[in-house]
């Protein structure tokens, strides 16, 4: 078994790679990267964690694969080699692995996928490994001024590390709805979906001072977690959300987001991917701002590497008139962790951000394939391994 990005002939790590069959994941013996160009780095990975956008390619939803893909997109490490030409990072030093490619590297129409890095079928590998070869390092790497926090409370020595894999996506993520969306202190927000990153999206709403924040899912578990950070839960399976919400908000909220994507279910629980937009058409109020960072894959046909393309379905009418009467601002895309690091590190480092309470389970890599499982079945929230020996 070989991946284009791993180059060793020697030497072999442990690595979660998907092969082309749906809801099929492996954990297999590979060779580990070298160092490749001056640039690069090698990083020891010590947590990686499973995103819901690890998902899509599990369910073989996800467009622009290369197989065999190694899989995996967040995590944190150290950097255990360093290239000649690289100036800001050490061996040793601790640094999270954002998801996205510096601007003007790789982050071009070259690669397989737009929007990614690592972990997506490109030539780079994921984090769900023991090693990942980082190329522009100096760049793309994000350091870490510190993996521990003392808490003042109980003198207690906290590892972060957990926090910090956050960093990676999913915090930055969920903050960035709320940027596209245009939100404001004291807004009234309502975020689709209690997943990892509705749930960072609900978490950043609080910290940037909305007024109210309702949760939109229909887990009780990812609904019990919303409320114990101080959002209002609304399950869509009891009742019309819309009609939750406006019972409580009138006039509509100021902000909604949507933090699922296209894979999202209606009240029956089947695939629909525009319940989403009507439900927050239909409850934000005139004038008031929609964000999308959930992932929108195109129609295809199945091929190997996108098997099930043909349950896609991303078109909806939309009435333009109906938009540009109410005044609405709708923001899409994805994050950019390089980008928001210098702001959201600090509340990490800082204490004043815990972005790791989401965290449900912490595996080894050996336990990656029931995880998976457990997490497409929605039994297990945010899932992070453990690869520290």
């Amino acid at each position: 078994m070989a991946l284009s990005n791993m180059t060793a002939l020697n030497e072999m790590m442990r690595a979660v790679v998907w092969q082309g069959q749906p809801f099929n994941i492996s954990v297999l013996d590979v060779p580990r990267p070298t160092i490749i160009n001056q640039t690069d780095v090698i990083v020891r990975m010590s947590r990686a964690a499973i995103c819901g956008s690890d998902l899509h390619i599990y369910r073989g939803t996800m467009e622009g694969q290369v197989l065999p893909v190694g899989i995996g997109h967040e995590g944190v490490g150290y950097i255990s080699e360093v290239g000649s030409m690289v100036g800001s990072l050490s061996v040793g030093d601790p640094v999270i692995v954002p998801f996205t490619s510096p601007s003007g590297h790789l982050d071009t129409s070259l690669t397989p996928s737009s929007y990614a890095a690592f972990g997506n079928g490109g030539t780079l590998g994921g984090t769900q490994a023991e090693y990942l070869r980082v190329p522009f390092a100096d760049d793309g790497l994000i350091p870490i001024p510190s993996v521990n926090l003392t808490d003042p409370a109980t003198n207690e020595t906290v590892s972060l590390l957990n926090d910090y894999v956050m960093l990676s996506d999913i915090f930055v993520t969920g903050w960035t709805a709320l940027d596209f969306a245009g939100m404001q202190p004291g807004d009234t927000v309502a975020v689709f979906g209690a997943g990892p990153v509705g749930l960072m999206a609900a978490y950043s709403a609080t910290l940037r001072g909305a007024s109210r924040v309702y949760s939109v899912d229909y887990v009780p578990e990812r609904l019990q977690l919303a409320e114990s950070i101080g959002a209002i839960p609304i399950n869509f399976r009891e009742a019309d959300p819309v009609d939750q919400i406006m019972a409580l908000e009138p006039g509509g909220v100021a902000r909604s987001v949507d933090c699922v994507g296209f894979e999202q279910v209606n009240r029956n629980l089947t695939v629909q991917s525009d319940v989403i937009i009507q439900n927050m058409l239909a409850v934000t109020s005139t004038n008031g701002g929609m964000g999308t960072v959930g992932v929108y894959s195109h129609e295809n046909r199945n091929t190997a590497s996108q098997p099930r393309a043909s349950t896609i379905h991303t078109h909806f009418n939309l009435s333009l008139a109906d938009f540009w009467g109410r005044g609405f601002q709708w923001g899409a895309g994805i994050s950019r962790p390089l980008d928001l690091a210098p702001e959201l590190l600090h509340l990490v480092a800082s204490g004043k951000a815990r972005p790791g309470f989401i965290v449900s389970d912490v595996i080894d890599i050996e336990d990656a394939p029931d995880a998976y499982a457990r997490f497409n079945s929605r039994d297990t929230t945010k899932v992070v391994i453990n690869l520290d020996h």
